[in-house]
C-alpha cells in the first residue's frame, strides 16, 4: 500500500480541492477490496458474528480518534460497512486512504 499505513493524517479544513478522479483511480490499484462509489471509498466485511462485529467496529474507532479522521460506519448482526470522504471538501483526500489502510491491517 505504498507505505499509507504508516502515515498520519493530517488537518483538514478546507480550502484544497479534493483529489482528482484521475488521482483516485491510481491510488485503487492498491484498495482491490474496496469500491469508489457516489465519492466515497467503500468496504464491506462479513465477520463471523456479531461480537466480532463489534469488536471491528471498535478498533476502527481507535483509528478514527488516532487520526481525527472519521468513517461513516453501518453495522448488521455480521456485517460492518465503511464509507470513508472528507466532509471538509466534500471529495476523497490523502486522508481517505491511509485510514483505509489502517483498517485493512485490523484483521491481517
Amino acid at each position: 500500500m505504498s507505505g499509507l499505513s504508516q502515515k498520519k493524517c493530517l488537518p483538514c479544513e478546507g480550502g484544497v480541492d479534493p483529489m482528482s478522479e484521475t488521482e483516485i483511480q491510481t491510488m485503487m490499484s492498491n484498495f482491490p477490496d474496496w469500491e469508489f462509489t457516489n465519492g466515497r471509498l467503500t468496504r464491506k466485511w462479513e465477520l463471523k458474528n456479531h461480537y466480532e462485529a463489534m469488536a471491528f467496529v471498535n478498533a476502527i474507532a481507535w483509528i478514527s480518534h488516532k487520526e481525527n479522521h472519521h468513517p461513516y460506519i453501518t453495522v448488521g448482526y455480521r456485517d460492518v460497512l465503511v464509507e470513508y470522504w472528507t466532509h471538509a471538501i466534500d471529495g476523497i483526500s490523502e486522508n481517505d486512504f491511509i485510514c483505509a489502510a489502517k483498517v485493512d491491517e485490523i484483521l491481517l
